[in-house]
């Protein structure tokens, strides 16, 4: 492993990180596992206020190149330090508040705030640790480490259900959600601690309130198409299994695992193939399978019995969920663009602030049309984005030869 991790970094801290990101990984898993059964039980969020929360929740993410600028005087493990205390004190919270609707939703969003602020600094780190020609693969890793962390934290609450007694359990009961917040708790306090083995380099990267430059234009209409097909996916598609199709909270964890096993080994996989076929034709494949992915979220009760339709949706949501890391693309073709670390540091975060602004847009909006028009409505939209994804993606550059 030490062999494999000195192939692909060029950086002494690297193996020091990866732990980070597996850490952060499992209080990632058990806090995503449940947060919508969680809305859906102890908030009774509705499927238009389930869009509605995520203005909020994802407001961080708009507002992401503002929190990077606040710390521009830090370097980027101090960031790092700060990312894990701010989403520590949301779940904290959310143990005490957690069935006060109000309340409970402010903790939502100082969990995701810490999460968001973690979003670039993988990115950014990652690439640049990276040997010369292996920033893909090694991109892939660093998400291989979360996922593995992320499979921990999910498996780990059907387990829960299994061997704690049936009142905490209980449909009604908001203990069992405390008893996932609290395990959490401690990952996020784990995490912490070893940061604190990371050495902070002083030479720390200079970031920009925003960061445009036309020759990043490209990137910048991707990430408005990924932020449209994210937000459909992340928001409603486990909400439909909740609502329409009556998933508990144990299967939901046991899919998210399912997935996250899976992208252990493919987000390295999908990293392989950026090196060897370039970003260009890796991005153009995603969106045809997305295509087909969100006709048959929104078609498949129309087209087959009840439970195939439900087998057919959890295997589609599986499927989706993995394609996420085809984002590792969308890192190198910024990386390639660019001249210097500062802007791909700036670039990556202008562009999670751009997809985060389309993602609040269509959070709004889905909710409005699943309600008054129909799921079949809603992931039509979403292959829409799809298709105009795949026309643009087209356009893109050729990769630079290695």
């Amino acid at each position: 492993m030490k062999k494999r991790i000195e192939s692909l970094y060029n950086n002494p801290q690297a193996p020091y990180f990866l732990v980070i990101m597996l850490v952060f990984g499992v209080s990632t898993g058990l806090f995503l596992g449940v947060l919508n059964n969680y809305l859906h039980e102890i908030l009774h969020i509705s499927k238009i206020e389930r869009g509605m929360v995520e203005l909020p929740r994802e407001l961080p993410g708009l507002l992401l190149f503002l929190l990077v600028s606040l710390f521009a005087r830090f370097c980027e493990v101090r960031i790092l330090r700060v990312a894990f205390a701010t989403s520590l004190a949301g779940v904290i919270g959310l143990i005490f508040l957690g069935e006060l609707r109000y309340p409970a939703i402010i903790m939502i969003v100082l969990w995701s705030t810490g999460e968001h602020l973690m979003m670039p600094l993988r990115q950014s780190v990652g690439v640049h640790m990276a040997q010369k020609g292996k920033e893909g693969l090694a991109l892939g890793m660093v998400r291989s480490m979360g996922n593995l962390g992320q499979v921990l934290g999910y498996y780990l609450i059907p387990l829960l259900f299994l061997i704690l007694p049936i009142r905490i359990m209980h449909e009604s009961s908001y203990l069992r959600f405390q008893v996932i917040f609290s395990i959490g708790v401690t990952s996020l306090i784990a995490g912490l601690i070893f940061s604190l083995r990371l050495k902070v380099n002083q030479q720390h990267v200079e970031r920009r309130k925003l960061y445009f430059h036309r020759k990043f234009t490209k990137y910048y209409i991707l990430e408005m198409f990924f932020g449209a097909r994210k937000q459909v996916f992340l928001t409603f598609a486990p909400y439909v299994l909740i609502v329409q199709y009556g998933a508990r909270t144990e299967l939901l964890a046991l899919l998210y695992g399912i997935f996250s096993t899976i992208n252990i080994f493919f987000a390295p996989a999908i990293g392989r193939l950026v090196d060897r076929l370039g970003y260009r034709k890796v991005i153009i494949a995603d969106t045809i399978v997305l295509i087909a992915i969100c006709f048959l979220y929104g078609f498949a009760h129309r087209l087959f019995p009840a439970s195939v339709a439900f087998g057919a949706v959890c295997m589609v949501f599986v499927l989706d969920s993995v394609l996420f890391a085809v984002g590792i693309a969308r890192t190198v073709y910024v990386k390639q663009v660019s001249d210097s670390q500062n802007e791909v540091t700036g670039t990556l975060s202008t562009g999670i602030s751009i997809n985060h602004l389309i993602s609040i847009v269509i959070a709004i909006l889905g909710g409005v049309l699943w309600e008054h028009l129909g799921v079949e409505v809603l992931f039509s939209l979403a292959a829409l984005f799809g298709a105009g994804s795949f026309l643009f993606s087209l356009t893109l550059p050729r990769p630079k030869a290695a």
